[in-house]
């Protein structure tokens, strides 16, 4: 009696979720791969670079408030702030005002690696959302939104 044949493997033949997981990693992946040339051609990673970037935007800024408007646990940001420090982009200073705050300014080599504009992960998402509408930029932010939240550990009743 013959085998019926395997059937052929399509993306298109998973279920939705997979799917969608499917194109979430193929995302992680690319940002993975240009964050490795970036960290070989302008010396820092695309986590270290998007550091930068806030932190050029708000000079002063506490590690506590990059956390914050970064989305990410502050203890995850400790080693990509020490690197960038030890790398002389990035320095810690204290707060005139609070001498228990620590502040975060860009350095002169910080500022000129701020500036490139070109062959960075910020390059790429720009060029995908000048091709995008507005209302699919909004969808995707919605749906980027909604799993953050859903990804998130569940909260523990104080």
């Amino acid at each position: 009696m013959a085998q019926k044949p395997a059937p052929v493997a399509s993306p298109d033949a998973l279920p939705e979720v997979l799917q969608f997981m499917r194109l979430l990693w193929g995302v992680a992946h690319a940002l993975d791969r240009t964050s490795k040339r970036m960290n070989q051609e302008l010396g820092v990673t695309g986590p270290q670079r998007l550091v930068l970037r806030v932190v050029g935007l708000f000079p002063g800024l506490s590690a506590g408030e990059l956390a914050h408007i970064l989305h990410v646990h502050p203890s995850t940001l400790t080693g990509v702030l020490q690197r960038l420090i030890e790398q002389r982009l990035l320095e810690r200073t204290t707060a005139e005002s609070d001498r228990r705050r620590a502040q975060l300014r860009l350095t002169g080599k910080g500022t000129r690696i701020n500036h490139v504009t070109g062959g960075t992960v910020e390059a790429a998402v720009g060029r995908a959302l000048r091709r995008s509408s507005p209302r699919d930029r909004a969808a995707a932010q919605r749906m980027f939104a909604a799993l953050t939240d859903a990804l998130a550990p569940p909260k523990t009743a104080t």
